[in-house]
């Protein structure tokens, strides 16, 4: 985090923390896994073999590659949104050769610089902008108004918001554009419950780790005392929500303080830690709201994901 930003940063979060933890279902945001272990472990994530959403996403746009950067347009100032590595971005940066620019947004901002400047070295006639910003809440982009912008908001990451705050998100989305600028994102799709919790529980244990993170972050951050040792993951397909779950359960009954606040578990009682929503493509067109219009839809042979690109109206 810039320095200039840590103390505010640390009393959000630990505002966000407070509240989460203080519901009879205890949570935790998800935005707050991506540190910079937490980032890198993510990357990890999406190469595993059960994490299919990366994978099929990625061969989608290969296989279309030519369409998408159509859609995209020339001259097209690209933001996108949790850029992470911006290792599926690439494959759009090789093929997009007239792309004004490459705004790459992302919460945690020493992985993000360090990404960017690997991107200059690769395609060192792109201008690229990293922005350190919360995508979830409002933020600027500094951009000349006559340029055509598209949102690039890859990897089903809109699956972690609750369809009605998906819904908000992608209202707010569209204010920051004009009609005419683009919206591709990716979105994973409805399938087997077996297919689902494996790609959330890996046999090697990464996904383990990398939601136990979020209790040595806040040990670091907040100073407080969590024993991650005494805590499981665990990923469960939630049917009537359509939706996968993250959770860290507590393996016995303990205390934790978070800043002087003692906050009590019982043996078997879980932290709710993330939601991925997965939708039918008709699902997610009711997601928003009125304010896009579909150009374009790409998926996969066994329609276990689907790319589309959005005009804003």
């Amino acid at each position: 985090m810039k320095k200039t930003e840590e103390g505010t940063v640390s009393l959000q979060l630990a505002e966000d923390v407070l509240v989460g933890l203080g519901k009879k279902q205890k949570t935790l945001p998800s935005k707050y896994f991506y540190d910079e272990r937490g980032s890198q472990l993510f990357e990890e994530i999406c190469m595993l073999e059960e994490y299919y959403p990366t994978r099929t996403e990625l061969s989608i746009m290969e296989n279309n590659i030519d369409e998408i950067t159509a859609a995209i347009g020339k001259e097209t100032l690209l933001i996108e949104f949790g850029s992470g590595s911006s290792y599926k971005t690439r494959v759009i940066l090789e093929h997009a050769s007239s792309l004004s620019g490459y705004v790459p947004v992302d919460i945690s901002g020493e992985f993000l610089f360090t990404e960017a400047e690997k991107l200059r070295s690769e395609f060192p006639g792109l201008t690229i902008t990293p922005v350190e910003a919360d995508y979830t809440e409002s933020f600027n982009i500094e951009m000349a108004e006559e340029r055509k912008r598209v949102v690039y908001f890859p990897g089903s990451t809109v699956g972690n918001f609750t369809p009605e705050n998906a819904r908000k998100f992608l209202s707010r989305t569209a204010d920051m554009l004009q009609a005419g600028d683009g919206l591709l994102i990716g979105v994973d799709a409805k399938k087997s419950p077996e297919i689902l919790e494996r790609a959330y529980d890996d046999i090697k244990g990464i996904t383990a780790a990398f939601n136990k993170n979020l209790l040595f972050r806040l040990n670091r951050e907040l100073d407080a005392t969590f024993d991650p040792g005494q805590f499981r993951h665990k990923a469960v397909y939630n049917r009537q929500e359509g939706r996968v779950e993250m959770h860290l359960v507590s393996l016995c009954d303990q205390e934790m303080t978070i800043r002087d606040v003692k906050i009590p578990f019982k043996e078997g009682e879980t932290i709710h830690t993330e939601n991925s929503y997965k939708y039918h493509a008709d699902e997610f067109a009711e997601l928003l709201s009125g304010r896009y219009k579909l150009e374009k839809q790409w998926t996969d042979a066994r329609e276990w994901f689907n790319i589309f690109c959005f005009s804003v109206k």
